[in-house]
């Protein structure tokens, strides 16, 4: 038999067939993908090949080729990687400005992982029937700041019927990764577009206008119009895994089309002469927030996953 993996608990693993059935699973032996440590060698989306035996328990004996996969460092073993999903058509993050805010530093590390994996990438900035004409206005203009790089972006409140039917074609078809912080209203959002799901939502800690965890396993859902959501844990910061720094900013697309255009192959685009990037940036061509978000990457302490944080 074959499926996909829909849910994995750590020793169990809810594997859906292509009847439509799902069926719990445990691993058969010591399956290693690669070469790469990581604490969870099957994980949601994987395409899986199932035997049952005689007792009637089901068992993973082996893992289909992978299209692309995203991984976090692992919470308890930090020399180790956690595989969050594989096998993705596209990753939405969910943003919003207000309750809680979500930083553009955020965003673009965010991307710029998204573009490391090639799996395409959307925003979709929520919660727009909380903001006021001029957070409204900020918004198109961060709006603007990344569709002006080529990324997709949508303004939506989930009580709006007309954006969430915009959303649902977005997704319609496709398997999609939905992520971002705690409290921007992903699963609130994602029952919207699927009534059929009923995803646990949380609520907004007064204290520090933070969201409470609510999600605590990422999880496959098939939507009722064709497609699938995985939904994630929320996100308290990002860091990047398995990237040089001279690799970075071919994960910037607007830096990506100018580098070749430096007087050095080697060019990290900071003080280095006769940088097509820098120049860019100085007449205004590449956005400063962007390269802002650039140099914090090749200064972080940590060049790997800092957190999906799982509570």
């Amino acid at each position: 038999m074959t499926g996909l993996v829909v849910k994995s608990t750590g020793s169990w693993y809810a594997v859906r067939l292509e009847s439509g059935e799902v069926i719990e699973c445990r691993l058969k032996g010591k399956i290693r993908l690669d070469d790469r440590k990581t604490t969870n060698p099957v994980a949601v989306g994987d395409c899986v090949e199932i035997s049952r035996d005689k007792d009637g328990s089901n068992q993973i004996i082996q893992i289909q080729s992978r299209k692309n996969y995203i991984i976090r460092k692992s919470i308890n073993l930090s020399k180790q990687a956690h595989i969050i999903a594989s096998n993705l058509d596209q990753a939405i993050l969910v943003a919003t400005l207000v309750a809680p805010r979500t930083s553009l530093g955020f965003i673009d590390r965010f991307l710029v992982t998204a573009e490391a994996y090639d799996i395409p990438a959307k925003l979709v900035f929520n919660k727009k029937d909380l903001l006021d004409n001029d957070m409204l206005a900020l918004q198109n203009d961060v709006m603007k700041l990344y569709t002006d790089i080529g990324y997709d972006c949508y303004a939506v409140s989930s009580f709006d019927k007309n954006d969430i039917e915009i959303i649902k074609k977005v997704l319609q078809g496709k398997t999609t990764l939905i992520a971002g912080h705690s409290g921007v209203g992903k699963s609130t959002l994602v029952n919207a577009i699927d009534t059929n799901l009923d995803l646990k939502t949380g609520d907004i800690s007064s204290a520090h206008l933070k969201g409470m965890h609510t999600t605590t396993f990422a999880e496959l859902f098939p939507l009722s119009f064709g497609g699938n959501i995985i939904d994630s844990p929320g996100i308290k910061e990002l860091g990047l895994v398995e990237m040089k720094k001279e690799e970075v900013a071919h994960y910037f697309p607007e830096m990506a089309a100018r580098m070749n255009d430096c007087k050095f192959n080697n060019c990290l685009h900071v003080n280095e002469p006769g940088c097509a990037v820098v120049k860019a940036v100085d007449s205004g061509d590449i956005s400063s927030e962007r390269y802002q978000s650039y140099l914090g990457i090749l200064n972080g302490e940590e060049m790997d996953w800092k957190e999906w944080e799982i509570k």
